[in-house]
């Protein structure tokens, strides 16, 4: 079934939820990516000053990475990985940072607890409270925390989405609604009812139609006008851009730009971002400072 309405799409069947959205298995060198991406973000930290490992809560998981700039002030670019709430960490993506302090715009990587073991409502509630005490302490840190922008790829997408639809100043009174200035969500995942049928993940998900419903994006009003972008690789599955499409359709006042990446997968796109002579970098430049 193919329609230009994403609202539309074939029955959730679990052959076809686990082919569309079993991104790994799409890619047969998806190992050699994942352990490039751990060698590449080693390298960074050799290379860049960074302030590892500060705690914005209590647990272990709880803890960023930031990569400031060498002058004061500078806008904040908030990473959140992917791995469907269940895998990988923020020290394989330190390789995001460097092409944006090369463009004066400091970086925070962030890490979260992971599923099973850590629900996706929990993983929300801890991006919130990154944000909010990168909010609070981003005088101390060197970076303007009224210009805090996020982005994140795959589950990171959907995180980032979700920050977008926080009530900020109901979750703290000294944060302001708009606290975040912006959003570029990377082969995200808004609508969260497909994964219910997809056993290969929801092993570790747990989720149900209640809970997959209560956890979407796409069913959900953004709480202020910030803009938003989105990319999808051209080599993805019908379902992934089906989901940018999907938000676009219902977030049209904040959706206001997607960018093409025809050629690259699920795991290729994500690298673009670092990548400062990709459309994926070129678009990230511009939704910050479209919004200075």
């Amino acid at each position: 079934m193919r329609t230009d309405n994403p609202d539309v799409h074939p029955p959730y069947t679990t052959e076809y939820c686990d082919r569309e959205y079993n991104a790994r298995a799409a890619i047969p060198d998806h190992p050699r990516i994942l352990a490039s991406w751990a060698e590449r973000a080693a390298t960074t930290r050799r290379q860049r000053a960074g302030l590892l490992d500060l705690p914005y809560g209590e647990t272990s998981a709880e803890r960023l990475d930031l990569f400031p700039t060498p002058r004061e002030g500078s806008p904040l670019l908030v990473y959140i990985h992917g791995g469907y709430w269940r895998a990988l960490d923020k020290s394989d993506f330190s390789w995001v940072a460097p092409a944006f302090i090369d463009h004066g715009i400091a970086v925070a990587v962030v890490n979260y607890g992971l599923a099973p073991a850590t629900s996706i409502e929990e993983i929300v509630r801890q991006m919130l409270r990154a944000i909010a005490w990168l909010y609070r302490k981003g005088d101390d840190l060197g970076f303007d925390p009224r210009r805090i922008y996020v982005s994140g790829h795959s589950a990171g997408g959907h995180l980032s989405a979700m920050m977008l639809a926080a009530l900020w100043n109901r979750y703290a009174d000294d944060l302001p609604e708009n606290l975040v200035k912006g959003v570029l969500a990377v082969s995200g995942v808004f609508d969260l009812e497909p994964l219910v049928h997809a056993p290969f993940v929801n092993v570790d998900l747990q989720l149900d139609l209640e809970r997959a419903s209560a956890l979407s994006p796409a069913r959900m009003l953004p709480a202020t006008a910030a803009p938003m972008y989105t990319a999808v690789g051209g080599n993805e599955s019908a379902e992934f851009k089906r989901q940018s499409a999907l938000l676009a359709k219902r977030w049209r006042d904040n959706v206001v730009r997607d960018v093409p990446m025809a050629g690259f997968n699920h795991l290729t796109v994500a690298e673009e971002l670092g990548n400062p002579g990709s459309p994926l970098f070129d678009a990230a430049l511009e939704l910050i400072h479209k919004t200075a």
